[in-house]
């Protein structure tokens, strides 16, 4: 090679015949073809539509989508709160992410040019950085329920025909196969937004992941981790889960119901179904017994929040006893379902299970009557209270003290321990709880002819949908915007009728849900035999000597604990309706979990 290379000083200068010719290239900003309506260009997201499931972050093979937290965006029930964030630079426009949005908030669009200087800014977040692409008509390549990777068609759960369940207390749902609970559980995405709003926070996706993948075993331990009653909320749960499902804003047009929600609940049960017996429940869950410690704890009330609470406290090695008034444990769910929703026997075989593993239950045994409290207190090194709301409200109308008016909780306990009670042949029913509506389905199976009267609408009833739509199934028929005003009896006391205000809705100023008001000169007369009031219930104190009542606190009916569970006798603990506002079993359960790691740290110390 020579120390001169002249080729390579004078090609430089051959540049110069390309002056005054047009240039190949083309400036970006200069260009204006719009692309096929299907391109994959930049993603956006409707960013109020999106819950920040963050499916789009699991599917995608490049690892270039993360979920972060914006400043404008809260979480809430059913929203995360966080929001995806694509890395452009590893994105490959696969649309993966838009196909398995469940909300279809995600899309590609036609823009597909992007210039900058920094590197970051290639981190993009659909809807931020391009928050006019859905204005200006720019999204392109969208997701249907058609055409998406995500089923939101829901296993049906068959149940007994209605014709045939009011002739008997047989159970009504039949639950899931092993073929329809494994269809069933693949549709969960994962994302956890049930578990965070469940009470209890149990481990839904793992446990249904489990089941997609055939460990029907490992399901039922990850459910047992902090849920001793499963089986029982896999029958009658009020599923707040399912509720805040993200299959559910997309699936409505395929049920009305359920809105193609996740069968969290029904899988749940069949998990708990696969262990039939006390004995192979042992063999499954296997949870490890701790040595004695010597430490004594007293509970209240054998219903799920005290069994809850007796359980795992069990576990840990502390020596537990429950005291329970009735014969059976299980408080309102024992004596205040109907069989046909929940059978005796699941419930024997759960609270079996938690006896074998070292609760003891004193059944028959009232505190304040049988034992007092003074002696369980002097006697326990902790005490957790789990009494639930077991008496009834009265109606407040004229006559209701006639004979044939009775509360739905006491007949309910009245068919419930197997005693018999003439409801005659036709029966109004007051109230659009769910113990008014298992109240009319229990008056069905005994031949009557039943009305509820509810002062609202029916989309206003706080009754499950589903109980709802079963009553109708079953012929009972539901009187909307009707006021109850006194009872109507005979010479002898007996309930002969019920006098009722039709009422119209009135819009509320506040922005509330409308209010009824009665029309005046409405006044109905219905025929009935048996009135069953269920508007509500209250816990019942007479047990608690006065001389405690300083620290053990009552308020509007409810006991007054820390977010620990703990009154302000440090050694008195409680939980379940008698507590908390939500009155469901989950709750209980929450409840009775929660205390028992705040009494396991307070005897810690």
């Amino acid at each position: 090679m020579s120390f001169f290379d002249l080729k390579g000083l004078l090609q430089p200068l051959g540049a110069v015949k390309q002056l005054g010719k047009n240039p190949h290239t083309i400036k970006f900003d200069d260009l204006n073809r719009d692309a096929a309506d299907r391109y994959r260009g930049l993603h956006y997201n409707d960013l109020v539509a999106c819950i920040g499931c963050g499916n789009c972050s699991t599917i995608c093979q490049n690892a270039a989508i993360d979920m972060i937290q914006l400043e404008n965006i809260e979480g809430k029930q059913g929203d995360s709160g966080l929001r995806p964030r694509v890395d452009n630079g590893r994105c490959c426009w696969c649309a993966l992410c838009v196909e398995v949005c469940p909300t279809g908030s995600l899309s590609l669009t036609k823009d597909y040019i992007f210039v900058s200087e920094k590197s970051s800014d290639f981190l993009w977040i659909p809807g931020i950085d391009n928050p006019k692409a859905e204005e200006n008509n720019r999204l392109s390549f969208v997701s249907t329920t058609s055409g998406s990777l995500s089923d939101y068609v829901r296993v049906p759960m068959k149940e007994m025909d209605s014709k045939e369940r009011i002739l008997t207390f047989d159970e009504v749902v039949l639950g899931y196969t092993e073929e329809e609970a494994r269809k069933e559980a693949a549709r969960c995405i994962s994302c956890g937004l049930c578990t965070e709003v469940c009470p209890d926070h149990m481990h839904i996706p793992e446990y249904i992941n489990a089941i997609a993948k055939a460990n029907d075993d490992d399901a039922l331990k990850i459910i047992y981790d902090n849920n001793p009653l499963p089986e029982m909320c896999g029958k009658v749960c009020t599923r707040r889960c399912e509720e805040v499902c993200a299959l559910t804003h997309r699936g409505v047009e395929n049920d009305p119901n359920d809105k193609g929600a996740v069968a969290i609940r029904w899988l749940k049960r069949y998990a708990t179904e696969t262990a039939p017996t006390i004995e192979l429940m042992k063999e499954i869950i296997n949870h490890e017994v701790a040595e004695p410690n010597g430490k004594k704890i007293s509970i209240i009330g054998a219903g799920p929040s005290g069994l809850t609470a007796g359980y795992y406290l069990a576990l840990k090695g502390y020596d537990v006893t429950i005291y329970e008034a009735k014969a059976k444990g299980g408080g309102m769910v024992m004596y205040g379902i109907p069989k046909y929703r929940l059978p005796e026997s699941s419930l024997d075989k759960q609270i079996g299970y938690m006896q074998a593993m070292g609760v003891k239950i004193n059944f028959n045994t009232e505190v304040g009557k049988d034992i007092m409290f003074d002696e369980i207190y002097d006697n326990s090194d902790a005490i957790f209270v789990g009494i639930g709301f077991q008496k009834a409200w009265t109606l407040g109308i004229e006559g209701e003290e006639a004979k044939g008016s009775i509360a739905a909780v006491e007949y309910l306990d009245i068919i419930n321990r197997g005693d018999n009670y003439d409801v005659g042949k036709k029966v109004a029913v007051i109230g659009g709880g769910n113990v008014a509506i298992d109240g009319a389905r229990v008056s069905r199976r005994y031949g009557a002819e039943v009305t509820i009267l509810y002062r609202r609408r029916v989309e206003d009833m706080p009754a499950d949908w589903e109980e709802i739509e079963a009553a109708e199934h079953e012929g009972v028929h539901i009187a909307i915007q009707t006021i109850p005003t006194r009872v109507i009896k005979d010479e002898n006391n007996k309930v002969i009728g019920i006098e009722y205000l039709k009422a119209e809705m009135v819009s509320d100023a506040d922005g509330g849900r409308p209010r009824p008001v009665a029309i005046e000169g409405s006044e109905t007369i219905l025929e009935c035999d048996t009135i069953i009031g269920a508007i509500g219930q209250e816990a019942d104190y007479s047990w608690l000597p006065t001389s405690y009542q300083d620290k053990i606190k009552v308020d509007r009916g409810r006991m007054l604990t820390n977010k620990a569970r703990q009154t302000d006798d440090p050694k008195v603990f409680a939980g379940g309706d008698a507590v908390n506002r939500t009155a469901d079993a989950i709750s209980a359960i929450a409840d009775g979990f929660i205390a028992v790691k705040s009494i396991h740290e307070f005897l810690s110390k």
